[in-house]
């Protein structure tokens, strides 16, 4: 019996450059690529390959030049901005190689954020938020500011602020790439466990390959497109 399976994110023939004056240059062409749910996918690549560009394209975030972007079947090029803004807020979680939480405010403000923006009622914000730090190990450490948190306990709420709203997908980009060696495998099989658990798909930009191998597939971003990695 053929298992269906449903394809959460994708592309088709994305492509991007970046033009300044009478100068372009091409960053990604000729892209395809989908992700089901639950899947876990890294992509690894060479510095300049133009990985950090693909999940900004991936995510709705910039705009590519040619090819298209679907999340849960609706493409991002014929969405309004704010409705393109919600299906992006409701559908997708971010999580980057800096935590980028807000110093001033608690962890468990801090996760709280993304349905606080979705106007979610803060109690009920705050209960969510809550959950998913115990789910990540950090029910003793709500109230805690950024600052006092260790490096791993940051991301560790980076994570759970991408993972607050229930996304289909999660967009990681060097997630574990200011940790010492320890605290990132400790936060990669973190993110392999929650997206096991979740059903949330999970595309991670890695230069560590060691990591890159816990997960369902690895992909190889060059100047030849992105194909299946071959050691």
């Amino acid at each position: 019996m053929k298992i269906m399976t449903q394809t959460v994110l994708a592309c088709q023939g994305l492509a991007k450059t970046f033009t300044q004056g009478k100068y372009s240059v091409k960053v990604l062409s000729g892209i395809d690529f989908s992700i089901a749910k639950g899947e876990r996918v890294a992509i690894v690549g060479a510095s300049g390959s133009g990985k950090s560009t693909l999940l900004h394209l991936l995510g709705g975030l910039d705009t590519p030049t040619a090819g298209k972007v679907t999340l849960l079947d609706h493409d991002f090029a014929n969405l309004d901005e704010k409705t393109r803004g919600d299906l992006r807020n409701a559908s997708l979680g971010f999580v980057y190689q800096f935590h980028h939480l807000l110093p001033e405010f608690s962890a468990l403000d801090n996760v709280a954020m993304p349905l606080r923006i979705r106007r979610v009622d803060r109690a009920e914000a705050q209960r969510a938020a809550s959950t998913i730090l115990t789910r990540v190990g950090l029910a003793n450490r709500v109230s805690h500011v950024p600052g006092e948190l260790s490096g791993g306990e940051r991301q560790r709420v980076a994570l759970a602020r991408a993972l607050v709203t229930q996304p289909a997908c999660v967009l990681a980009d060097e997630p574990t790439g200011n940790l010492d060696r320890p605290t990132a495998h400790k936060t990669f099989d973190l993110m392999l466990e929650l997206s096991r658990t979740l059903g949330t798909a999970f595309v991670i930009v890695t230069h560590d390959i060691e990591l890159a191998r816990h997960c369902d597939r690895i992909l190889r971003l060059s100047e030849n497109g992105l194909q299946p990695y071959v050691d």
